[in-house]
């Protein structure tokens, strides 16, 4: 691939990422494009270093994502796909290190607990790293032969490492779910199955958020995600980020939020996108 000519991709985090895995898996024709904060990731874009955005938004073990909810309506950039990565935890060490050399492990201080039993079992003691892939970069270049590091077996083969166990995670189903972002909006019908995100401000009335709510209910309209998040200072401004099964054109969408119209300050749609596979695993 030409990559002075290819598309880009930013993404937040060290080469290596589970992120930069998300964009392997997504947009394997895109050049990835690390950044150090979310903030960088949306800039990159905007700014036309990037042509698309990977933001994890939550992860089935630990919830969802600081900052991110709070950040993604004022990014400047819509939703135009989700990605869902299974978050395979490998042990990697320098080039002829075996197993039974490793004394201690380096990670992301969110990855740490989701290998507990694992590192617990073989008598292997840890400490947080600021960045699971950057752990990874820091290692190939010392000599430190009784230190490994948990990351994504992508960072392995970046950095030059040997893997030497391979999903050592607890649990079999822990997965991050991603958004694809672009600068350009896509409301087209492209799927059997979308998803509509949006956020929305409730009047300062009584029960405002109960009634907002109702057009789904009685619509029938799958709301999937509800998050509240405080804006500008406030206790009284409050913003929410929801998601929902369907598009704005579906007759049954598009009077519950003509309902929910009724209830708020403001209503902002973020992206329509098709719905991931693994949204509904068969």
């Amino acid at each position: 691939m030409n990559e002075i000519n290819a598309p880009r991709i930013a993404f937040q985090g060290a080469l290596g990422a589970y992120s930069h895995e998300a964009c392997l898996q997504a947009r394997p024709d895109m050049v990835p494009v690390p950044c150090v904060t979310f903030e960088g990731v949306f800039r990159a874009v905007r700014e036309g270093r990037a042509d698309l955005a990977m933001l994890p938004v939550e992860n089935t073990t630990y919830g969802r994502v600081a900052d991110i909810h709070r950040l993604l309506p004022k990014s400047g950039l819509h939703i135009i796909a989700e990605a869902f990565v299974r978050v395979r935890i490998s042990l990697m060490a320098l080039p002829g290190v075996k197993l039974e050399d490793v004394k201690h492990v380096r990670a992301h201080m969110v990855l740490i607990p989701q290998a507990r039993s694992w590192l617990d079992a073989h008598g292997i003691t840890s400490e947080a790293a600021s960045d699971s892939a950057g752990a990874a970069a820091d290692l190939a270049v010392s000599d430190e032969r009784s230190v490994g590091v948990l990351a994504s077996e992508v960072a392995a083969d970046i950095h030059g490492l040997d893997v030497l166990a391979r999903d050592i995670e607890d649990l079999d189903h822990n997965t991050t779910r991603f958004l694809l972002m672009s600068p350009k909006a896509d409301l087209s019908r492209r799927a059997p199955t979308m998803m509509t995100t949006f956020v929305f401000e409730v009047r300062n009335i009584p029960a405002a958020l109960y009634k907002a709510m109702g057009g789904f209910a009685t619509n029938g309209v799958n709301m999937t995600k509800l998050e509240s998040y405080m804006v500008g200072g406030s206790f009284t401004a409050t913003q929410f980020y929801a998601d929902i099964e369907g598009h704005p054109e579906d007759p049954a969408v598009e009077r519950a939020l003509e309902e929910l119209g009724y209830f708020t300050n403001m209503l902002d749609i973020v992206g329509v996108y098709p719905a991931h596979p693994d949204r509904h695993p068969s």
